[in-house]
Order: C-alpha cells, then sequence, then structure tokens
C-alpha cells in the first residue's frame, strides 16, 4: 500500500521544486563554489522542514528560503574563519604536540558549538566569558585586561551564564 504525503511534505516538495535552483544559483554566485551552495541549499531545506514555519501560510516563499540560506551561509563562514584560526595555531605546535585528525575534528566541533552557544553576547562579554573558562583568569586579571571594574566583570560573568542557560532550555 502505498501511503499519501501530508500536506506539509506535498508544500515543501513543491517548494523544493519551484526554488531550489534558484536558490542555489544565489548561493553559488556568493560563494564561488557549487559543491558547498549545493550542500547550504540541501541544509536550507531541510531547516524549513524542520522549523514550525507553516510552509502553506508562506507569501514570499523565496524571501523565507533567502532568510534562511543567509543565516547557514553565515554559519558556513564562521565555521570556516574558526578552522583556519584552529589550523594557524596548530601550525605553530611542535610535531609531537599535534593532534590526531579525530581529536583535530572534535575540537573544531567543539570551538564551533562554543561559537554558536556565545552567539548574542556582547563582544567585552563574550572575551570576559573566555578568558575566565579557557585561560582560568580571574576577575581581577579580566578586569585589569578590559580595564573596568571587577564588579563590571561579575556583571559580564553574570550575563554569559545567563545566556548559555537560557540557550540551554
Amino acid at each position: 500500500m502505498v501511503e499519501l504525503a501530508t500536506p506539509k511534505e506535498q508544500t515543501l516538495h513543491a517548494l523544493y521544486r519551484d526554488h531550489r535552483s534558484w536558490l542555489e544559483n544565489w548561493l553559488r554566485r556568493r560563494m564561488g563554489n557549487a559543491w558547498d551552495a549545493a550542500d547550504l541549499s540541501q541544509d536550507t531545506f531541510v531547516r524549513v522542514l524542520a522549523s514550525a514555519q507553516p510552509l502553506a501560510d508562506l507569501r514570499e516563499p523565496r524571501a523565507y528560503l533567502l532568510t534562511v540560506g543567509k543565516r547557514l551561509l553565515s554559519n558556513f563562514y564562521t565555521r570556516r574563519s574558526l578552522e583556519q584560526a584552529y589550523l594557524e595555531a596548530l601550525a605553530q605546535l611542535p610535531e609531537e604536540s599535534v593532534p590526531s585528525p579525530e581529536q583535530r575534528w572534535l575540537l573544531l566541533e567543539t570551538l564551533q558549538a562554543l561559537d554558536e552557544l556565545l552567539d548574542g553576547l556582547a563582544p567585552v562579554v563574550r572575551r570576559a566569558f573566555l578568558w575566565s573558562q579557557l585561560e582560568g583568569l580571574g576577575y581581577r586579571e579580566i578586569a585589569e585586561r578590559l580595564n573596568v571594574s571587577e564588579r563590571t566583570v561579575k556583571r559580564y560573568m553574570a550575563q554569559a551564564y545567563e545566556h548559555c542557560l537560557l540557550v540551554d532550555a
């Protein structure tokens, strides 16, 4: 027996059929790479499928797809920038200290997750939080680096912790 597609699946299929090549071409022009554009185009439709947005209510489907695609494109470049910075840091290490490919992958995934978690924090709050968590600096040292009071650093840390808890929830 053949199962009939749900209305959401039918609408997504029509959206995909009508707009995939347009979106992929738009991404290709921005990225200069057909393979990455095709991947991001597919990721866009996966996100659309997973979203709570009722697809039948879309009045401007291309605008919606463009918004989702731009977010994914931004994430793509952020991830690429993180990877490049990480590879440059690895190049500075002595040969015997370089992590295995598996460890590199795990570290890159962790960096990406941390970057996504802290997205939305003011740069100074983010910096204070990272110095505290990654370098083990105390509030006094962070205050000296930022040229602010310890009380301000405490406020920054409270903002960062609250942000992390809200994102996690």
